[in-house]
């Protein structure tokens, strides 16, 4: 009873089978989270671009701000980006930004600095390395952004002459 095989009937293996079976599942498994962790990492860099807007935004309007409201004789641009947060200039508590916004990109409020020749801030961008997605349909102000190949091309700045703060618009009935 040492073997119970029927001469002239061959072995049927079956084991190679069931083990390709399962290294296609985690093929396609592998395939499909790739897939999908690629589109959640560009969502979330278009959601970073969306408060690099935001963020550049608020500065440079709080940058237009401090220049509108400069007293005679003082500097006309902030030294520094928390001069926006209290005015020196002003003998009272004058408030041009809430507060200083982090670099949405790289989480720190490590921003690029565009200054006058006096040492002044007249403008921010972000020092994040890496390709915008964002490429077209930017607002007016920010239409030289378009086609950018870093984010330090997406410069939040304030010239004098070449843009100013919309004035508030009347509510409509």
């Amino acid at each position: 009873m040492a073997n119970m095989r029927r001469p002239g009937k061959p072995t049927v293996r079956h084991g190679g089978f069931a083990y390709l079976l399962v290294m296609m599942m985690i093929a396609g498994t592998g395939l499909a989270l790739a897939k999908f962790t690629d589109g959640w990492h560009d969502s979330a860099q278009r959601e970073r671009e969306k408060q690099l807007l935001f963020a550049g935004h608020q500065i440079r309007n709080a940058i237009v701000h401090y220049y509108e409201h400069a007293p005679p004789q003082a500097p006309k641009f902030p030294m520094s980006l928390a001069d926006l947060l209290r005015d020196p200039r002003q003998p009272n508590t004058v408030r041009h930004l809430r507060e200083v916004y982090r670099d949405p990109m790289t989480g720190k409020d490590d921003w690029g600095l565009v200054k006058t020749a006096a040492g002044e801030i007249m403008g921010v961008y972000s020092r994040a390395p890496g390709e915008p997605l964002k490429q077209n349909n930017f607002a007016l102000a920010d239409r030289a952004f378009a086609g950018a190949r870093t984010y330090a091309e997406w410069v939040f700045v304030f010239s004098p002459g070449r843009y100013t703060a919309l004035p508030p618009q009347p509510a409509r009935p």
